[in-house]
């Protein structure tokens, strides 16, 4: 007697998605195609079109993933609390998938989730009786850290030997604030990949003083026309 055939699980646009995303979490973003894709979910390519439509749909969808798994606004909290929470969590999910952001960048336009999140962030802006001037100014000074990501300054580098002591007495001869800071920065290999200041406290500080400031803005009434 003939076993039964294995039964196969459907094919869906979220199994195809959460497929692509593990694809890039194990090999990077460069990593991701229609072709090996389809071969990870064990069907032909032509397979995959019925449910994303290109390359492009595709990354439009992982994006989608990526910022599903951002935490809800918490109850209860002012919005400042809000909105640090969900910026902290934005910031979790870009750490598991450290492709995302990039990927973020290269949109031409915000996907459907981004833009629900978005709305959902400056929602809680003027919940929380910010004017809609106000919001409108914050949402720039906030830029893509709004999305747990920023464009660092000091990015991280591979790791190197630290300047012999003569190298550093000829940095500070010529450069002597770049020496002080270069002395002063404190480094942990939990935050960042190799070598570099510490990646998360350096986002919170910059997160937080955006916060102090836009709460004293809000309590002190500032419109743009002053």
């Amino acid at each position: 007697m003939t076993p039964p055939a294995e039964k196969r699980t459907p094919l869906s646009r979220e199994r195809v998605l959460r497929a692509a995303v593990a694809l890039a979490d194990d090999g990077g973003i460069e990593s991701l195609s229609m072709r090996r894709l389809a071969s990870e979910l064990g069907v032909v390519p032509m397979a995959l079109y019925k449910h994303v439509a290109n390359k492009d749909e595709l990354l439009d969808g992982v994006v989608d993933v990526v910022v599903g798994e951002i935490d809800p606004p918490g109850t209860g909290a002012g919005w400042k609390a809000a909105v640090r929470q969900r910026i902290l969590s934005a910031r979790s999910a870009l750490q598991r998938h450290s492709w995302a952001a990039q990927v973020i960048e290269s949109r031409s336009t915000p996907t459907s989730a981004v833009l629900a999140y978005l709305n959902s962030m400056i929602g809680l802006f003027r919940e929380g009786g910010l004017s809609i001037d106000l919001t409108h100014h914050v949402m720039h000074a906030m830029g893509s850290r709004i999305l747990g990501f920023s464009q660092e300054l000091f990015t991280a580098a591979p790791a190197v030997e630290p300047p012999a002591p003569a190298a550093m007495a000829q940095l500070a001869g010529t450069f002597p604030y770049v020496a002080e800071l270069a002395r002063a920065a404190a480094h942990t290999e939990d935050s960042v990949v190799g070598a570099g200041c510490d990646d998360q406290f350096e986002f919170e500080f910059a997160l937080d003083l955006l916060l102090d400031g836009i709460e004293r803005l809000h309590r002190s009434g500032w419109m743009s026309a002053q």
